[in-house]
Order: C-alpha cells, then sequence, then structure tokens
C-alpha cells in the first residue's frame, strides 16, 4: 500500500485526481496542501490547509506517514497571478521547489501535469511553455525512481473561472461532431484526472515503459476512458 501527497486539489484537474485516488484500493492514504481545503472528505484523506504556497514544499519532509507518491497539479494563469512574473513563481519555481523537496524526503514517484505542445516550434516560445518545460526538465535531472509527466492539451469541463472561456467552450462542444477531433485538441478535467491515477497505478505494477515517463494526449484518452489494452 502507498502513501500518495497532493499539490493543486483543488483545481480543476487535480480535484478529480483526489477524487479518484480516494477509490484506489493501492493508495493507503493521502495528504494534500493548499490554500484552501479540497471539498472532498475520506478517512483515507488528511487535508492541510496553508495560505502561503511558499510554504509548501518544506511540509513535504514533515508529513506522516511519509508519502511515496507525490502529486504535482499546481497552475495558475497569468490574469489571476496578475502577470507573467507572479504566474513563473508559481508555475515554474513553485513546482521545482516541491519536486526537490520531495526527492529530498526520498519520495519514489513523482507524477507532473504538464501541458501538451510545450515544446512544439509554435508555442515553445511562450512564458507558460517555458514553465513547463523547465520543471519537466528539472524533475528529470532529479531521476525520481518514477516520474510521470502528463500533458494533455486545453482543459475542458466546468471549473470556477474558466481560463479561456470562449475557446474552452467552442472546444468542448465539438464533440458533438468529432469527438476524435476533440481528443486532439483537449480533454475534459475528468478524463485528465482518472488517466494520472491510472498511469499512476501502471507504474506501480511495473508497466511503465521507461523511469521518466511522458503521457501524451492519445494515452491520456485512453487511461481516462478505461479503453487501454496494453
Amino acid at each position: 500500500m502507498a502513501t500518495a501527497a497532493v499539490f493543486g486539489s483543488t483545481g480543476a484537474v487535480g480535484r478529480h485526481i483526489l477524487t479518484t485516488l480516494l477509490t484506489t484500493d493501492s493508495i493507503s492514504s493521502i495528504k494534500t496542501i493548499s490554500r484552501r481545503l479540497p471539498q472532498t472528505q475520506s478517512p483515507k484523506l488528511e487535508a492541510i490547509q496553508e495560505a502561503e504556497s511558499s510554504k509548501w514544499a518544506s511540509m513535504i519532509a514533515n508529513l506522516d506517514p511519509k508519502p511515496s507518491i507525490v502529486i504535482n497539479a499546481v497552475g495558475t494563469t497569468k490574469a489571476a497571478a496578475g502577470g507573467v512574473a507572479n504566474q513563473w513563481k508559481i508555475d515554474h519555481d513553485l513546482c521545482i521547489d516541491i519536486a526537490k523537496a520531495a526527492k529530498e524526503a526520498g519520495v519514489k514517484t513523482f507524477v507532473f501535469i504538464s501541458s501538451a505542445g510545450t515544446r512544439s516550434t509554435l508555442f515553445g516560445g511562450v512564458p507558460y511553455s517555458k514553465m513547463k518545460v523547465g520543471v519537466e526538465d528539472a524533475i528529470k535531472e532529479l531521476n525520481f525512481e518514477q516520474a510521470i509527466i502528463m500533458r494533455p492539451g486545453m482543459i475542458l469541463g466546468e471549473r470556477e473561472t474558466p481560463k479561456a472561456p470562449f475557446w474552452e467552450n467552442l472546444i468542448g462542444n465539438i464533440h458533438k461532431i468529432s469527438p476524435g477531433l476533440q481528443d486532439a485538441i483537449g480533454q475534459d478535467q475528468v478524463i485528465i484526472g482518472r488517466a494520472t491515477v491510472a498511469a499512476l497505478r501502471l507504474a506501480q505494477e511495473g508497466k511503465a515503459p521507461s523511469k521518466y515517463w511522458v503521457v501524451e494526449k492519445p494515452d491520456i484518452c485512453k487511461f481516462g476512458r478505461d479503453e487501454w489494452t496494453g
């Protein structure tokens, strides 16, 4: 039985990761650290509220029981953060700090919710992509026993504050015409959450293809819908 710590557990994807983890028999206990407490409750869950995100990384070493898995679904927007510089502190600096602290605390498996297209010619030069790439590279250098990088497309589904409401609504309705086209662009947050835990479960079973495993959109769709047959 494994123990897990989740960061970003109240966000669009993180809350679905958390609810799926709580139904996973191989996970015995879960800790969350967040600014506000998740709405989900369970005997398996200990939710820790800490308003200062700068303290989150240092708290990993003091968790009891010590987590063998850390899942980082932290993310914000330029608008919510108040500019690119502040977004960088969260989406880049904080995420790297969490990864480093997890490694120092002896965490075996680290899972990071990244984004598709961040290394592409078209989008690779934008600040958001540089943030995600920087975190991915830092995780790889830390050499966890198992690292899983999830790269979904645009995150679709209901959320408290849409990041790009027009595009999210447009792409979210493409499934009425072509589900395959929608999957190529974006995935529902429920699917991403389920896929993240499915990938984690496969890694626990020794079925990850490599110790640094990048899960792209097609497999996210398969894992999230229980369509994987490997």
